[in-house]
């Protein structure tokens, strides 16, 4: 019998090269139900699995709650979740039990302000539903006002959450000869404001921009921040993309708007919950475009995103400072 610690893997297809480094020093099990017949591993999948290891290899869909630490045990020392949020784990109970927390920020900043500004893109202009009428036959002919969109120039841009990412979003969209760029965040940030930035209130943002950009973490202060009367503030013709978490919009009062054609388009990568039900009335709509959360998903940052959760993981192990530890 192996005489190594154990770490648990929440799936079994993270990428090689981290799993590859893990393994110079640990056992490695994979959690009984991850990736069978398409089911997601559970807390209580997890809870079974996790007595007697010394880590949890996770991401932010996997919720680690005080009952997984308690059924970890004493040997449970880290958990590494390969993701910049962490509002999956209760950091009340992590800082009870003494565990420590890596995450992988920074990693994805490029990756996932490229899709930000694909989504603008994307919705403003119309993109998938005028593949839709292609695919389908919708294109009979050309028609001056068929398929129009708006464009991003002379528009005013909010970016609400001028962390990393935010800051990204801003440099690729002023690139855009836009008339104005608004942001949020808790400090003026230097960066921004020498592309011509604004530190504004998130009610002067959403009421005078006509694209806004949600970038932020969720927490207990951000959880719906876009809430129903800042929705009812927003311009007809505002496009909301949201490449922060589902719970930054009160997506009921979204979904009322957008119904009501009280502004023009939605882009969101991240959507509550998640997966979103096939019956979802946002599934129906033309002026929205989803996507299934890729925000981060290039080869390149998946693997950079693992490598990081490995190295954070075996810092613990050597008693060394996490590369990017959340302090508790």
């Amino acid at each position: 019998m192996s005489s190594r610690l154990k770490v648990l893997l929440v799936r079994n297809n993270f990428p090689k090269k981290a799993i590859d480094l893990l393994s110079t020093r640990f056992d490695l099990e994979v959690c009984k139900m991850s990736n069978i017949n398409g089911k997601s591993v559970t807390t209580q999948d997890i809870i079974d699995c996790i007595p007697g290891k010394f880590a949890l290899f996770c991401f932010s869909e996997i919720d680690v709650n005080e009952a997984v630490l308690k059924a970890a045990g004493p040997n449970f020392k880290v958990v590494g979740t390969m993701s910049v949020g962490y509002n999956h784990v209760d950091l009340t109970a992590m800082k009870k039990y003494g565990v420590r927390l890596g995450y992988t920020p920074g990693v994805l900043t490029e990756t996932v302000a490229e899709l930000a500004v694909g989504l603008v893109i994307a919705t403003s202009r119309r993109f998938f539903e005028a593949n839709r009428e292609l695919k389908t036959g919708g294109w009979k002919e050309w028609n001056p006002t068929w398929m129009c969109g708006r464009g991003i120039s002379n528009s005013v841009v909010g970016i609400i959450g001028c962390g990393n990412i935010g800051t990204s979003i801003a440099e690729k969209l002023s690139k855009f000869k836009i008339s104005q760029l608004l942001y949020t965040s808790r400090c003026e940030k230097p960066d921004v404001k020498a592309l011509g930035g604004r530190l504004v209130s998130v009610d002067v943002l959403v009421k005078s921009s006509d694209f806004i950009v949600v970038a932020m973490a969720l927490n207990e202060d951000t959880k719906f921040i876009v809430n129903r009367d800042r929705i009812a503030s927003m311009k007809p013709n505002a496009i909301l993309v949201n490449v922060g978490r589902g719970e930054l919009i009160d997506q009921d009062a979204l979904v009322e708007a957008l119904q009501e054609k009280r502004i023009r388009g939605a882009g969101l990568d991240v959507m509550t919950p998640e997966p979103l039900p096939l019956d979802h009335p946002l599934m129906t709509m033309d002026n929205v475009l989803l996507l299934p959360h890729i925000g981060s998903s290039t080869l390149e940052t998946e693997d950079e995103m693992a490598m990081l959760t490995a190295q954070n993981i075996l810092a613990v192990l050597d008693g060394k400072p996490m590369p990017c530890e959340v302090i508790l």
